[in-house]
């Protein structure tokens, strides 16, 4: 359907809607409507009612009271967190159809959302390809098949709950790239705030029966918010919340951080003024000095494997007393598996090595207490309470500077209301589990903590308070995550898995991984045969087969690697050096004598650190070429 291209058409209006699930009110009087240009996304708490919001919405669930209408002849597609796939069928019987080889391969956006949701159209993770039959798969590839078999389809309003789950940093970026370009219209329940920036031009903030709506992506939505609820209670301490805080991180580096940071500068600067920045980088590196010293995890000349494939190999690396580091990189890159490594030896403490590492050895800090939290989901005595399930492993916890909080105060920060505490844990969702998982985790008062994917199941407002807490925790940080926004928000260096067995930090962080994994695909495609594709889908299997197969740089010459990775810890030296200059600066600011002489310092040590920067994009340029 088209609309009047000056005004856009109306495609969705929801009157009064009303909705009860058992004794707790959903959608009170909720009356809202979507557009054809809308890029809607939908935020809220865990069980507030986002899921069953967009239901109503696409009309897959009737309201208790009220009217939903669409527009006539309205082409709807819905992604639910639970697919209707037929398990029987192969995936290509589900995404092309009965379309011949040569009539898929001929159209563009077939040919972009298989390779942009699955790096080719060959399907390189699956084991037979389009062949390959939907039953044995995961959930994650059964929900990438059912996005694509979606976004393949021609919609006037695409309907999504949670769609970057299961996709890695390179699949949420090109989704958003994707979702931008299309002309349909876009209602999305989704966690992920970098997400959300690119993509919504508008947002839904569902809380207690009500949608609030606000103009704009993630960043204008955290201001209006912070703005309103600074307007409701004038008093400071209502101020004093987290989402100026966050607002504050935001505003600090908005052009890297969002596309389009519109909300009134004047307004925002105001609303941030006197606001220090989330985290004192030099305080908590002396806090975390003082309880870990000057070894944590030293890996030297290590090589991981898992079965046959070596993931890493001859890997010389060092986490540091306070180092906040993200990791990121292709999936089966060994990512898992290096903290899987570190974390069996350290729990051993050093005297033996994890069976992942063939070669080499990890030297293990004396005073390490390390925390994991892995993807899986650990299972507690489902009669427990929550209350008792957190105080089983501490009934207080240290946060430093003076902190302290119970386990009650604690559960109420993670969304765990008073009543709530008392709740089995049995009965608790899937999301509210990883919460508990990673309060029990905090409770025992780590000073490393290793988090793999912590942001599944979360909703937003818990993972603010997350990193509200981890912005006072002093200690060590490693982070894997497709949440770039988490990743970027809570730590201060990212390290990249290309694939290639060796690890990288990255100076421009995510985007710089992006470049590379693109650069490494154009190489890629340039070297391979170029042949049309056949009607029985031979040749045009061969062809996105050659077309697609993962690009493979030549390996870095020890020497190269080793002064890599001595470059990167003269970084972080310089890093930290830089940061006690300007302390010191702001210390002495009267004295003119003193500042100039640390100003002169503060200027060699940045000739400096610029110098070490382009010796290294030297060698990872060298590498990649």
């Amino acid at each position: 359907m088209a609309g009047n291209r000056g005004t856009p058409v109306n495609l969705v209006n929801m009157e009064a809607v009303d909705k009860v699930h058992g004794t707790r009110t959903l959608l009170d009087a909720v009356s809202l409507g979507v557009s054809e240009a809308d890029k809607i996304g939908v935020v809220g708490r865990n069980g507030d009612g986002k899921t069953t919001l967009i239901k109503i919405l696409a009309r897959e669930e009737e309201p208790d009271a009220g009217r939903v209408t669409h527009a006539g002849g309205l082409r709807t597609g819905v992604l639910t967190q639970h697919d209707s796939l037929d398990p029987q069928a192969t995936v290509r019987h589900e995404v092309v159809g009965d379309m011949a080889d040569h009539e898929w391969a001929g159209v563009a956006r077939i040919r972009d959302v298989l390779t942009g949701l699955f790096g080719g159209l060959d399907l390189p993770g699956f084991p037979q390809g389009l062949d390959t039959v939907i039953g044995p798969l995961s959930g994650g590839e059964r929900r990438r098949i059912a996005l694509a078999k979606l976004l393949i389809a021609e919609q006037d309003l695409i309907v999504l709950d949670e769609p970057t789950n299961h996709l890695d940093v390179e699949g949420i970026s090109w989704l958003a790239g994707h979702l931008r370009a299309r002309r349909s219209a876009l209602v999305c329940v989704t966690h992920d705030r970098w997400f959300l920036d690119q993509v919504a031009t508008r947002m839904w903030d569902v809380q207690r029966g009500a949608v609030h709506e606000y103009e704009g992506g993630y960043s204008d939505y955290v201001f209006a918010r912070a703005e309103r609820e600074r307007i409701a209670a004038q008093e400071e301490t209502k101020r004093k919340n987290l989402m100026r805080k966050e607002l504050a991180w935001l505003r600090r580096g908005a052009p890297a951080r969002t596309s389009k940071p519109r909300f009134r500068i004047e307004a925002a600067n105001a609303l941030i003024e006197g606001e220090p920045p989330p985290r004192d980088s030099q305080e908590l590196m002396q806090f975390a000095n003082s309880r870990l010293g000057k070894t944590v995890l030293d890996m030297e000349d290590v090589t991981v494997q898992a079965g046959p494939k070596v993931l890493l190999k001859h890997l010389t690396w060092q986490l540091g007393p306070g180092d906040r580091i993200g990791l990121v990189g292709v999936n089966g890159a060994g990512k898992t598996s290096l903290l899987r490594a570190l974390a069996d030896t350290a729990r051993t403490g050093g005297e033996q090595t994890s069976p992942l590492v063939t070669e080499g050895r990890i030297k293990v800090g004396k005073t390490v207490k390390l925390a994991y939290l892995s993807q899986e989901v650990a299972e507690l005595e489902p009669t427990l309470r929550v209350l008792e399930a957190v105080e089983a492993v501490r009934s207080r916890i240290d946060l430093g500077k003076g902190r302290e909080m119970t386990a009650s105060q604690l559960c109420e920060r993670f969304g765990f209301a008073k009543e709530k505490q008392w709740t089995p844990v049995g009965d608790l969702s899937g999301g509210e589990r990883r919460r508990l998982q990673i309060l029990r985790l905090l409770m025992d008062e780590p000073n490393v903590l290793f988090l793999d994917e912590p942001t599944n199941d979360l909703d937003i407002e818990t993972l603010t308070q997350l990193e509200d807490l981890l912005d006072g925790w002093a200690g060590s940080l490693v982070v894997i995550s497709h949440d770039r926004y988490f990743i970027e928000r809570t730590t201060d260096r990212v390290h990249a898995l290309l694939g290639d067995a060796t690890l990288r930090m990255l100076p421009r962080g995510i985007d710089e991984y992006l470049e590379r994994r693109a650069r490494m695909e154009a190489r890629a495609a340039a070297a391979a045969p170029v042949a049309a594709p056949a009607g029985n889908g031979t040749a045009a299997k061969a062809s996105a087969t050659s077309a697609n197969a993962p690009a493979k740089p030549a390996a870095l010459s020890r020497a190269a690697q080793k002064e890599m990775q001595r470059i990167e810890r003269q970084l972080e030296k310089a890093e930290q050096r830089e940061a006690a200059l300007h302390a010191e600066m702001a210390e002495h600011a009267t004295d003119f004598e003193r500042i100039g002489g640390l100003d002169a310092e503060l200027r060699e040590v940045r000739e400096k650190r610029e110098e070490l920067e382009m010796r290294w994009l030297e060698l990872a340029e060298s590498e990649g070429d």
